[in-house]
């Protein structure tokens, strides 16, 4: 499975493995040994959620560093805005919500509704890519078909 990053959400997966290999580690080891002093380890309920939280957060690292090594870099002086594309803002009507909406789209490990960061794998991701200015999309969501008209795409 190929993942795609922007430059900036790169930068936010390399601090966030930092603070995990720096702060989260130590304290997870801090646990750990604070857990070792209550004795017997077989029942030391304490021991356990420790190693248990030392396991998920080694996965986590684990997981990030995988993304950053085999992640494909999307650059903005190389995205086409002749069209939708991985990594340019598009904005959109909505026709059901009679509503201008924008969206960058990314790749599903940027992916963040709130801020308007949508995957190329979602159905509004997918429905868009390759559509241009005055193209008329249909998404298939939830609450049924939806229209989105293309109105501007820009990096």
């Amino acid at each position: 499975m190929k993942i795609y990053l922007t430059l900036e959400g790169k930068k936010e997966l390399e601090d966030k493995l930092e603070y995990l290999k720096t702060v989260k580690r130590e304290e997870v080891t801090k646990a750990i040994g604070a857990a070792r002093e209550y004795g017997d380890l077989s029942e030391n309920s304490e021991y356990d959620a420790a190693k248990e939280a030392q396991g998920v957060l080694e996965s986590e690292i684990l997981e990030i560093e995988t993304k950053l090594r085999d992640c494909i870099i999307i650059d903005k002086k190389n995205i086409d805005t002749s069209k939708v594309s991985l990594g340019c803002f598009v904005k959109v009507f909505d026709k059901d919500f009679d509503e201008e909406v924008e969206y960058k789209i990314v790749g599903s490990t940027e992916s963040n509704p709130l801020k308007g960061f949508i995957s190329n794998e979602s159905p509004v991701g997918l429905a868009l890519l390759n559509a241009s200015v005055g193209d008329v999309v249909s998404v298939q969501t939830p609450m049924g078909v939806s229209k989105l008209k293309v109105l501007d795409i820009h990096s």
